[in-house]
């Protein structure tokens, strides 16, 4: 069996392997999840954002050191 031969044995043993896998997952719903929960980061960023600095700033500024 030549070099060639052996290559294309392993690939068509492979496509076989991979047609045999039904379960694929479900990307387009992965990646809508994906845009929904970075949409609702940031429209929360959007409202909060100004809210949360301001807490920040404040609890920063109530800290004393030794």
């Amino acid at each position: 069996m030549t070099t060639l031969q052996s290559i294309y044995a392993r690939l068509v043993t492979a496509y076989a392997r991979m047609a045999e896998d039904t379960e694929r997952g479900d990307v387009p719903g992965w990646v809508l999840i994906t845009m929904m929960t970075a949409g609702i980061v940031t429209a929360l960023w959007a409202l909060a954002g100004p809210m949360l600095n301001n807490l920040f700033t404040s609890a920063v500024s109530g800290v004393h050191g030794p």
